[in-house]
């Protein structure tokens, strides 16, 4: 996706490499890295996004990314055409790289015959190109991998599990996130955070970021009093004078007025530490303890597993 690279993905540096290292072997010809790999973690986590960076990255693959609900049609037979046509697509215009979202979305429950022939014609639309050493790589992703049924998950060479993510990536989401932003936060107040954000996804802590650069549009809506400041207008980079800021009642310059009557004479508001804080605190994380524990028996079964073994398949964490 254009405007999206590595650098977009805060951490998950074991994971970029494996995901470069594949697409470059497609780009080179060679044939020793997967041609197959499902990612998955949970929601929010950054499959998505290491997705875009890969097709933000790389203009000599062709890119095609569909979801499975795009391709599982209630109607026979329409399936089996919809995952037809990417492949042939997709093996007409090598190299080139098919990513499946919400890959669970084929492996349906017994007896439905339109999803069931959909994931049929996806496992042998992935043997074949195997088959013929087609240059195409397929990227599956999945929030709930323990959905998948054998066969499946057979069909994907490696299995890389896309972590929740850990201090340092959250203290790099946070300046991300907040970066683009006036703001006054220390090296320190983004470490103090990142702890403070222990259990949060990388999409929770976006959404901690969009409520704190709302802090200061609230507490400007509510002013009753502003005084002059020197500060920037909105979009802009140099500083003036008189400006106008919201104040207490009895701060020295207070002026009586509405955020309405201010207008353009606005100062930016700048994100404090503790606009960030309040925010967090309001926010609770959306990955529980349950979904933590699917997610590590999984990984540890199909370590096990001799299935896993037999198929060749690899798990990265």
């Amino acid at each position: 996706m254009p405007g999206v690279n590595w650098d977009d993905v805060a951490g998950l540096e074991e994971v970029k490499k494996e995901l470069r290292e594949a697409v470059n072997q497609h780009l080179t010809g060679g044939r020793t890295q997967p041609r197959s790999v499902l990612l998955y973690g949970a929601p929010g986590t950054g499959k998505t996004l290491l997705v875009q960076a890969i097709a933000g990255e790389v203009d000599s693959l062709q890119f095609y990314r569909v979801s499975s609900s795009d391709l599982v049609s209630k109607w026979l037979g329409q399936n089996n055409e919809r995952v037809r046509e990417v492949f042939v697509m997709a093996r007409t215009h090598q190299p080139s790289i098919v990513c499946l979202d919400d890959v669970e979305g084929f492996c349906g429950a017994e007896g439905e015959a339109a999803r069931e022939s959909a994931r049929m014609e996806l496992l042998m639309q992935m043997q074949g190109a195997l088959e013929d050493n087609a240059e195409l790589l397929v990227l599956g992703a999945t929030a709930v991998p323990w959905r998948l049924d054998y066969e499946v998950r057979r069909s994907f060479e490696r299995c890389v599990c896309i972590p929740m993510p850990d201090e340092h990536s959250r203290a790099l989401i946070f300046k991300q996130q907040l970066g683009r932003v006036l703001n006054s936060l220390t090296e320190v107040d983004f470490t103090g955070l990142a702890l403070r954000a222990d259990g949060f996804t990388g999409a929770d802590i976006a959404c901690v970021a969009r409520d704190a650069l709302m802090q200061p549009v609230r507490k400007v809506q509510r002013a009753t009093h502003f005084r002059r400041v020197r500060g920037q207008r909105y979009n802009q980079v140099i500083e003036e004078d008189d400006l106008l800021a919201p104040c207490c009642p009895g701060d020295t310059g207070a002026m009586e007025m509405t955020w309405m009557e201010v207008g353009e004479e606005l100062a930016e508001p700048v994100i404090s530490i503790e606009d960030v804080l309040k925010s967090l605190e309001d926010t609770k994380p959306s990955v529980d303890q349950r979904y933590h524990e699917e997610i590590q028996k999984f990984t540890e079964e199909m370590q096990m597993s001799p299935e896993v073994s037999s198929s060749k398949t690899e798990i990265t964490k």
